[in-house]
């Protein structure tokens, strides 16, 4: 095993304003379909045509395994990218370790393409990643037949093995995850039969869309045990031309400033409104959030908007746990709102989010307290008192930080606090933010925000 990479230097952030925000922006596209993208075009026989890629540093490790296993991915100048790629059961062995920095998606995602390959890879991580369970993957993708060789607890570094033909899985996920769900799917795509998968609680659909747009045999039926998946194994998926659609995640951060920060109205282009992803927009509407969908349309199979956001009054709710799954990865910006709103909000089913990047609950229940809210942290959720639109205190100690944990959305959270506190909310580390959002703080700073530093 060779030695763990030198800890890079923190580089702390704090963000403010003199006034409200304005413009229009696009942001990164989105991350799901991203790799979801390059995958898939891996597996085509023939080119792939990708434009508005996301080239954060979790979709980049993504290409980086993928031509690691035979796919030729080439950017073009214009900004978009190709990927020839070696047919479903054309994996070849990677020869080094596959190095998934911080990315959860890409490593269960990979393991279930490798699962039904006769080939050996072993995942590596950052310390983030490197503290996540890998068990719920490994549990169905060992029912198929691939065998592994993991850190204890499931979680990397991990080693794993596939089998030709795997053994074709009929399975209902114990929990709501779209992650194990993609990753049995790209495991039966090599795998002779019927793979199925029975979904009690519906997630997001990009990898069922996007395998039937590359020519999968894949059908949905909804039935009282809930969303019946069937994919037929052995395909041919044949490349395709993809626009990625702004991600929805991305673009919550600069949603929840502009409703927060006063007089503020901003426009984000050409948005993803999937609506397993558009849980947040819905709730943050519920909040009395002045949120307009414009230009709806259809791209590449997933519908698409224009957001217009402007700063409004937010009140407190009772957020119904079903809508967990279509927001998920945005809990961590909402509860922002919600310390912003008048009265109480309450979230659960979020037991999720302890195994996410960070213990987020955890993490925004510390930095929240940290800049003089009142929350209350619960096994599955948070009960946040808000300050009716007030600014935020902010952090009134010399020299403290709030603790990012490596995670970037705990990151972006807490630099959009800032834009509307009484004192400097500083983050402590902005380098994780690049996995996901790398010009976050260029397009902060179009809209009217600035960069504090210790002189200002």
């Amino acid at each position: 095993m060779s030695a763990a990479p030198p800890i890079p230097p923190q580089a702390p952030l704090s963000l403010t304003i003199t006034g409200p925000l304005r413009g229009s922006i696009t942001v990164p596209g989105d991350k799901s379909i991203s790799h979801r993208a390059l995958m898939l075009g891996a597996l085509a026989v023939g080119e792939t045509r990708i434009t508005g890629l996301l080239e954060g540093e979790d979709v980049l490790a993504t290409a980086a395994a993928m031509r690691a296993m035979g796919a030729t991915i080439t950017r073009h100048a214009s900004g978009s990218w190709s990927v020839h790629g070696v047919g479903v059961g054309g994996l070849l062995q990677p020869q080094t370790a596959l190095d998934m920095g911080n990315s959860g998606t890409s490593t269960r995602l990979l393991m279930g393409l490798i699962a039904s390959h006769p080939i050996t890879a072993t995942f590596i991580g950052d310390a983030s990643l490197s503290r996540r369970p890998m068990g719920r993957v490994i549990d169905p993708l060992s029912l198929m037949g691939a065998s592994f060789s993991s850190a204890p607890g499931g979680r990397l570094p991990l080693t794993m093995t596939g089998l030709t033909p795997a053994v074709p899985l009929e399975y209902t996920l114990p929990v709501a995850s779209a992650q194990v769900k993609s990753a049995i799917l790209l495991a039966g795509l090599n795998t002779p039969g019927h793979t199925v998968i029975i979904e009690p609680i519906p997630t997001r659909d990009h990898s069922e869309r996007m395998l039937q747009g590359f020519g999968a045999t894949l059908t949905v039926e909804e039935t009282p045990q809930g969303r019946r998946i069937t994919l037929v194994g052995e395909a041919e998926l044949k490349p395709q031309t993809i626009t990625v659609p702004g991600d929805p995640s991305s673009a919550a951060f600069p949603i929840v400033a502009a409703l927060i920060v006063p007089g503020s109205d901003v426009t984000i282009t050409n948005i993803g409104i999937n609506p397993t992803r558009a849980g947040l927009i819905e709730v943050l509407q519920a909040m009395g959030g002045d949120i307009t969908l414009q230009n709806p349309r259809t791209i590449g199979g997933e519908p698409v908007a224009d957001l217009r956001v402007r700063h409004s009054p937010l009140k407190g709710i009772d957020v119904p746990a079903s809508v967990a799954p279509s927001m998920i990865d945005e809990f961590s910006i909402l509860f922002i709102a919600a310390a912003h709103a008048q009265g109480t909000t309450r979230t659960t089913g979020l037991e999720e989010l302890r195994v996410k990047e960070s213990d987020r609950l955890t993490a925004m229940a510390t930095g929240l307290t940290a800049i003089g809210v009142s929350v209350e942290e619960h096994e599955d959720g948070l009960t946040i008192h808000g300050h009716a639109g007030d600014p935020l205190p902010g952090i009134t100690q010399p020299g403290a930080t709030i603790t990012t944990h490596l995670d970037h959305r705990i990151a972006m959270s807490f630099a959009v606090a800032s834009l509307h506190a009484k004192a400097p909310i500083t983050i402590d580390d902005r380098t994780p933010i690049t996995t996901s959002f790398p010009n976050f703080l260029p397009l902060m700073q179009s809209l009217g925000a600035h960069e504090t530093h210790a002189t200002d």
